[in-house]
């Protein structure tokens, strides 16, 4: 049986998973993601290319970096993440630059368990205090070389691109309007866009809607608000498409979110 469930507390999610038929849609999330997988083989793609997490693998996600999710066989598997945004995160590696995940798996055993006190504590709701301590050790115990200042820069195209995306995430996503103003037919701004990111305009688009959604929830405890403010029909629409990217409902995620 599928079953995720998601905390939060430091400014940071903590998900446990298990799943064995479930699979997540290509999507992004704005956070670096770090996770352990427990039991079973974790199979996703990742820059286009299959990466497979065995027993004990820490996978390392960087911001915007699309990927899917599922199990590698019917065994199903057990994995956490946590999901740290990145000014939180680049805080506690004190650094000033964005850095990426060079190696998307690694296997360190003084790092797994550093996740997982970490996911622990949140899980089973912690002090704050003693889950930011726990993030400090955490960032602390990464390999420095797996990590580099990111050069990957958005060009000026794509950057404004998405900004009109993101300025325009309770109505529907108007290609017309957005080819017109960055001079490109529809055709080459999907090429283009997909290339550049790994997804499409459209799964971008639904991909913030979304992480927006889910932030609104956050903040207010109020899915309506999500529903109306990110443009979705009604509650099932949310969370149709709210599962798709986290495994749960809109409503499921805020219930766990208020557990104490």
């Amino acid at each position: 049986m599928d079953k995720f469930v998601y905390k939060k507390a430091a400014g940071i999610t903590a998900l446990s998973a298990s799943l064995t038929e479930f699979k997540y849609k290509k999507h992004a999330h704005k956070e670096y993601a770090v996770g352990v997988t427990l039991r079973g083989i974790q199979h996703y793609h990742l820059d286009s290319s299959l990466q497979l997490s065995y027993e004990n693998g820490i996978m390392l996600f960087n911001p915007e970096q699309a990927h899917d999710g599922m199990a590698h066989n019917k065994e199903g598997i057990d994995y956490v993440m946590l999901y740290i945004d990145p000014e939180l995160f680049l805080d506690a590696m004190a650094r000033k630059d964005i850095v990426r995940f060079k190696t998307p798996i690694v296997y360190d055993r003084i790092l797994e368990q550093g996740i997982l006190r970490l996911t622990d504590a949140i899980l089973r709701g912690k002090d704050e205090a003693l889950c930011s301590e726990l993030l400090l050790s955490l960032t602390d115990n990464m390999d420095q070389t797996n990590l580099s200042k990111d050069e990957k820069k958005d060009n000026l195209l794509l950057k404004k691109a998405k900004e009109m995306i993101h300025a325009n995430l309770e109505r529907v996503l108007d290609l017309d309007e957005l080819c017109k103003e960055l001079q490109l037919s529809k055709f080459q701004f999907i090429r283009f866009f997909k290339t550049h990111t790994g997804i499409s305009p459209y799964q971008y688009f639904l991909n913030c809607k979304i992480e927006h959604a889910k932030q609104l929830i956050d903040k207010y405890n109020d899915i309506y608000i999500a529903v109306a403010a990110c443009g979705f029909v009604d509650l099932t629409h949310l969370n149709k498409h709210f599962k798709a990217i986290y495994g749960t409902t809109a409503f499921e995620y805020m219930s766990y979110i208020n557990e104490r």
